[in-house]
This record gives C-alpha cells, structure tokens and sequence, in this order.
C-alpha cells in the first residue's frame, strides 16, 4: 500500500520546515556553535605566534565552525530520536516522530544530510587554516554520536560510558576543534580547557535522564537514573557539576591557561558557585527530576554551559581590545 511523504501529507512547506526544526532541536544548538567561536578566540589571543591564519580566516572559520558545530548537533538529535522512538512514545510521545509528524526515513535523511554539511564545512575550515585538524576532530564526534544512539554498540544503554560517550565530543572535542580553529590542536591548553568541559558534562548530561526513566527502564537503557534510582545517580553526579571548574583556577598558577588571571579567576569563582547551586537542586528533591522534561536543574546546566563559552572568551580578550 502506499504511503505518503510528510511533504505530500502535510500543509505545506513551513508546516514540515517546523517539523524539522523541532527535530533538530534548535535550543540545543547554541552552546556548540559557541563553543567553536569561543574555542577560536581564546586560541588566537593565547598563542598569537601559532595562529594559522590572518584575521579574514579567522572570521570565516568562526562563522563556519559554528553552523557546522550546528548541524553535527542537530544531526546528532535526530539519529537519537531515530533510535530512542519506542522509548519516545513513553516519555516524549509529541516529539516528530513519536507522533507521527515525520517518518524515520525522513528523520534518517535529515541526520545524514545534516551530518555531510557539518563535514563539508569542517573540511573548509581545516583547508583555509592548511591542517586537518578541525575535519578530523568533527569525524571522531560524528563517530561518538553514531557509537552512542546505534546498534550494535548503542552506547547510550551502558551507564557510565554512555555518560562518557557524551561528554568526549560535546565536551573534550568541540573545544579543541573551535581552538583549531586559529591554531594547531596540539596544545596542552586546548585539551586542558576541553577536559574541564567534558569533566563537567560527563556528570552534567544525566540531568536530562531523569524524566526518561520510564521509558528507559521498559526498553533496557540503562542510564544512571535507572541503574542506581534518583538519590544515588543525584549524588554520583553532584560533584562533577562544580568541582570540574577547580581546574580553571589551578590554570593559572601551573601555566597552563593563558588569558587574562584575574577574569580566569573570577570565571572559576562563579562557575563553582554556579555548579554548586546546580548540584543543591538536584540534591535536594531527586524525585522532581522525574517529574519534568526540562527541569531547572538541566536548564541551569544548559545555561552554565553557555556561561562558560562566553566566560573562556571574555577572558582572553585583552582588556583594551574593544578600545
């Protein structure tokens, strides 16, 4: 029998673009893109003997990078919502597919073609700075994201790795790609700043698999909620919610980070109360993570991490920069 398209099915052209966008998830797209423009300033101001290119390169690969940080993001929210559809019937039953706004075959076509523009783009990038550096750390986050949300591997279904599959590309590697940016990924400070991010995500992405753990226990994901119950996996977690930004603070008196040691200590300073208060909330009543798909706590780490995009940068801009 046939069967017809979400183009030939639905109202028009903006009524299936507005299926997409939701399926891309466009609220989570902003912290990666800026990761890579903050990645690439902090770059060119720490070491501005390295940079691998005039300031024309620099702002083309910064547009660049951040609409392809974009698109690996939201490629990367599709192929999960491919996989997770049973379990999305559960927890999220009016998300696209669940609902019936959009087939897989189409979300399946939106992750790949999605996916090949952020490559393209990586691959421009690593051509205007002449090194592979961006394309080949944006390969290795395409693999994670594919290792986490399909079989055989599905990675999202084994506890702490799925944790760390997680917090690896959208932590560790986009820093150090938005750095390659400007210059070379071999820097200790690149991957210094990339393990405080992924430190604090390694932790921080449980936040949102709290109100799934219905659905994640009838299909066997076992994610740390369901392994150890709100109390125990809130308290797991709490501490790489704040104690990751110790290291900022320990950036400076080991030589390590470069930027400016006041604004670098003042960013550690708030991020810890920040992560501090983040971690009350979810210590305090666990169970109301369950409750709510978007709970303070997980807006609060959203926020946290795009406070700590717009932070790194600030704290490399000389003082008199904009002067």
């Amino acid at each position: 029998m046939y069967l017809p398209t979400e183009f030939e099915s639905r109202r028009g052209f903006a009524h299936v673009l507005n299926v997409y966008v939701r399926l891309a998830r466009p609220f989570t797209l902003l912290a990666p893109s800026l990761g890579m423009v903050s990645g690439g300033i902090v770059a060119w101001f720490a070491v501005p003997h390295e940079r691998l290119g005039d300031a024309r390169v620099l702002f083309a690969n910064l547009i660049l990078g951040a609409v392809a940080a974009a698109l690996l993001n939201a490629a990367s929210n599709a192929l999960n919502q491919v996989y997770d559809l049973d379990i999305d019937r559960v927890n999220k039953p009016d998300r696209p597919l669940p609902s019936g706004a959009i087939s897989t075959r189409g979300a399946l076509a939106f992750s790949a073609a999605t996916a090949l523009g952020a490559l393209v783009l990586a691959a421009l990038c690593s051509s205007f700075t002449g090194r592979p550096d961006v394309l080949l750390l944006f390969i290795a986050a395409s693999v994670f994201s594919v290792l986490y949300s399909a079989p055989p591997a599905r990675m999202k279904m084994r506890g702490w790795l799925a944790n760390a599959t997680v917090a690896i590309p959208r932590g560790v590697l986009l820093k150090v790609a938005g750095w390659s940016l400007a210059s070379s990924m071999l820097s200790v400070e690149a991957w210094y700043i990339g393990l405080i991010m992924g430190l604090f995500l390694f932790g921080a992405t449980t936040t949102k698999d709290f109100s799934d753990i219905t659905g994640d226990a009838m299909y066997g994901v076992r994610t740390l909620p369901v392994v150890y119950g709100p109390d125990r996996a809130a308290r797991y977690i709490a501490p790489f919610l704040f104690l990751p930004f110790l290291l900022i603070g320990l950036g400076v008196p080991s030589g390590i980070l470069h930027g400016n040691p006041v604004d670098i200590f003042f960013l550690c300073g708030i991020a810890m109360c920040w992560g501090a208060y983040v971690s009350v909330l979810v210590l305090r009543d666990p169970d109301s993570l369950t409750r709510t798909e978007n709970h303070p706590a997980w807006r609060h780490m959203y926020y946290l991490m795009v406070f700590l995009q717009v932070g790194f940068m600030l704290a490399y801009l000389p003082h008199n920069f904009l002067r």
